[in-house]
């Protein structure tokens, strides 16, 4: 018997013993029995304190669940949004029969640590559609880094930006994402001025509002299939996660 459930009985017990004999209304007790109740609570939880941590721990599973299922289902009614945005990059194959989202930041250490497994995942499978969601929420650098990004795929350059910003070490200044947009052979004044466009705000704003819809609150964050997997994760379990988008398409 779990100790929780004896710490609820022993309360019952007391209750039942120290309530009045009312048989339909709620007890009422008197001071001296809310003390006593107390003093049994108290007295219980410092002799078992494991007990807090435990529900703590029971509340954040059910909060845990909770947000599962309301990612799960944000992910069905704003399909479109994440799936089929025409502003989106897209790279890998567009015809891919398994589709991956990637939500980053480009001051995000785990984002550049997972894009070289990424890419190469991506480039050896050759059946993979990757979209790209631009998501910058570590401050105003990665707005600009992702406002760089967006304006580098009206020159057709989405890509070879995307892996120069994301090989920035140090500083993510404007220095930095100018060098960027030089290595990735950008025309530089056309890229200043398109970083400028209202379309280019308004992607990030959908990119950050979608990322709340689904309960996205750091970066990176994947959809693969349709499953979301918070965090930065490993080539295995990106392979098993294709494999098994895969065979529920089946």
């Amino acid at each position: 018997m779990s100790r929780i459930l004896i710490a609820s009985l022993s309360l019952v017990a007391l209750i039942g013993a120290a309530a009045p004999a009312q048989a339909e209304d709620p007890p009422v007790f008197d001071p001296k029995q809310v003390t006593a109740i107390e003093k049994v609570m108290r007295d219980y939880l410092m002799q078992h304190p494991e007990i807090i941590a435990d529900a703590i721990e029971a509340l954040r599973e059910k909060q845990l669940l909770e947000l599962e299922a309301e990612a799960k289902k944000a992910l069905e009614t704003r399909k479109a949004d994440i799936f089929d945005d025409a502003a989106t990059p897209v790279l890998g194959n567009p015809q891919g029969d398994v589709t991956i989202v990637e939500f980053f930041d480009y001051r995000c250490g785990y984002c550049k640590t997972v894009v070289d497994m990424l890419m190469d995942t991506v480039k050896a499978d050759g059946k993979i559609r990757l979209i790209m969601k631009e998501l910058p929420i570590l401050g105003p650098e990665s707005v600009v880094g992702a406002r760089a990004a967006l304006a580098a795929r009206i020159q057709g350059k989405y890509a070879e930006m995307h892996r120069a910003l994301m090989k920035i070490r140090g500083p993510f200044n404007p220095d930095a994402i100018l060098k960027a947009a030089t290595e990735a052979g950008l025309d530089i004044e056309k890229m200043k001025k398109d970083m400028e466009s209202a379309d280019i705000a308004k992607q990030i704003e959908r990119n950050v509002d979608l990322a709340q819809a689904l309960n996205i609150s750091g970066t990176p964050a994947f959809i693969v299939g349709d499953r979301m997997i918070p965090g930065a994760i490993d080539k295995g379990t990106m392979k098993t996660l294709i494999e098994q988008a895969r065979k529920d398409k089946k």
